[in-house]
């Protein structure tokens, strides 16, 4: 059992917490992580304190050379945490008034735990937020780094993972950069609306201090003070939003992984991925396992399932505060080093991938990829696309029985399927005339893909001022 005396909330009770149920609601473990941001918004709250004259100017100093104190020790992992205090907050306050004497104790005027947590998450989020806008900037750096430098290298385009049209890896990379831009327009979004502050809100109800809440909100980078008391310390929607944007970037990153793994076959040979990024078998010399693409294919369930466990939290809590809300601690946290480490590895495993430009020419050789392009000279030779299309259905299956490519054929078999077919064809039925041909907006030309990488570097960089 827990001494009595070391309960810092004990006043009304008279028995100690029992030692298991004192291990069961402690979550000093995980939300010590917040230790940083909890001094930050701390010192916030005692300056604005010592601005409406709740605290002296000896006892602000006093707060704000505790507070130094107690930041070296958490750096110099020499802070003694303790469960019997509960959380990251209870153990900051009584380290603080252990250091200050009563000018701690007074550091809690017009403030909550409640509204304390919901800051500091804010707080915490922000921070790593933008830390992931960072990072997935350095990825699409890379992705357009190399959609550059592979902007002619030609590939088999699929569907259904069948061959459908020949299109350039350039182009393909700049699909994987349009993903990863929803992903950081959505971020920022969700950081404008958790950019609001709680701290003021107390327990529930405000308080009856004058605060200055918009003082403290400046100090803090928060663009406003919450509006609503009861919703300000009950609100979790941001941690949600965050993770459902966290989930979306993760299924990117899966989608990316698949088609790593994939191209890194045997079978099909189109890339190969740095050492460093794989590991080998225990009982097969041979093997190089695209171990860190699986990974984050797989790592994507787990962010998944930590949105699902906050839509699960939230949905069944009465207002305000409940003693629920300790849980979402976890499944954000993870979700962050989860969605972060991903982005870091794949901002360096992808820009360096090995491309094997052979190996992906032949294969768009395949399955017939330039049929398309054979139905377009014949819409543009005056037959309708629908006639056009069974034309060309009928000489694929030509080639099938012939085991030849539309590019393989004869003039003269050509014109036995449509007498408009003419000499020039072969120019459409190559894959440079393919993906040259479709030079438009958004089109896979070489001459489009270093269009819009040039552009594209034009987002990344205003994004980053």
């Amino acid at each position: 059992m827990t001494d009595k005396n070391s309960r810092m909330l004990g006043g009304r009770f008279e028995e100690p917490t029992d030692a298991f149920v004192q291990a069961f609601t402690a979550s000093v473990n995980f939300d010590r992580r917040l230790a940083m941001v909890d001094i930050q918004g701390s010192l916030a709250h005692a300056r604005m304190l010592h601005k409406i004259g709740v605290l002296s100017t000896e006892e602000h100093a006093a707060i704000e050379q505790g507070m130094a104190t107690i930041k070296q020790e958490i750096v110099d992992n020499q802070f003694d945490w303790s469960i019997a205090l509960e959380d990251v907050h209870m153990n900051i306050e009584a380290r603080l008034t252990h250091l200050i004497g009563e000018a701690g104790k007074k550091l809690h005027t017009g403030r909550s735990r409640n509204d304390q947590v919901a800051t500091d998450i804010r707080l915490y989020l922000r921070e790593e937020i933008n830390r992931c806008m960072a990072q997935v900037n350095v990825f699409q750096t890379g992705l357009l780094d190399l959609a550059e430098r592979e902007a002619d290298t030609i590939m088999p385009g699929f569907t259904h993972l069948q061959v459908a049209q020949p299109i350039t890896f350039g182009h393909h990379m700049l699909a994987w950069f349009e993903m990863l831009e929803r992903d950081h327009s959505r971020l920022g979004d969700c950081l404008k609306r958790m950019n609001v502050m709680p701290l003021g809100a107390a327990a529930l109800a405000g308080t009856s201090y004058p605060l200055d809440r918009d003082y403290t909100a400046e100090l803090l980078g928060f663009d406003s003070p919450a509006r609503n008391s009861l919703d300000a310390v009950s609100d979790r929607d941001f941690a949600i939003e965050f993770c459902a944007a966290a989930a979306i970037c993760m299924g990117h990153l899966s989608r990316m992984a698949e088609e790593l793994v994939l191209w890194s076959t045997a079978q099909f040979n189109f890339i190969r991925l740095p050492d460093r990024y794989c590991t080998g078998s225990s009982i097969m010399p041979q093997k190089k396992n695209p171990d860190v693409p699986e990974l984050v294919r797989g790592k994507t369930g787990r962010v998944n399932g930590h949105l699902i466990n906050l839509l699960t939290l939230m949905k069944s809590q009465p207002l305000a505060y409940n003693k629920d809300n300790q849980e979402d601690k976890e499944p954000l946290f993870d979700t962050l080093d989860t969605l972060q480490g991903s982005l870091r590895a794949f901002a360096d495993m992808v820009p360096n991938l090995e491309v094997n430009r052979e190996q992906m020419k032949a294969a768009a050789k395949q399955g017939y990829a330039t049929a398309t392009d054979l139905a377009d000279y014949l819409v543009n030779k005056g037959l309708a696309f629908r006639d056009a299309h069974e034309v060309v259905g009928n000489a694929v299956a030509y080639g099938i029985k012939q085991g030849k490519d539309l590019s393989e054929y004869t003039l003269e078999e050509l014109q036995s399927f449509d007498a408009r077919i003419e000499a020039d064809v072969f120019e459409v039925l190559s894959l440079e005339g393919s993906v040259n041909s479709r030079n438009i907006l958004g089109g896979t030309a070489p001459q489009q893909v270093r269009k819009q990488v040039k552009a594209c570097r034009k987002l990344v960089a205003d994004k980053a001022i």
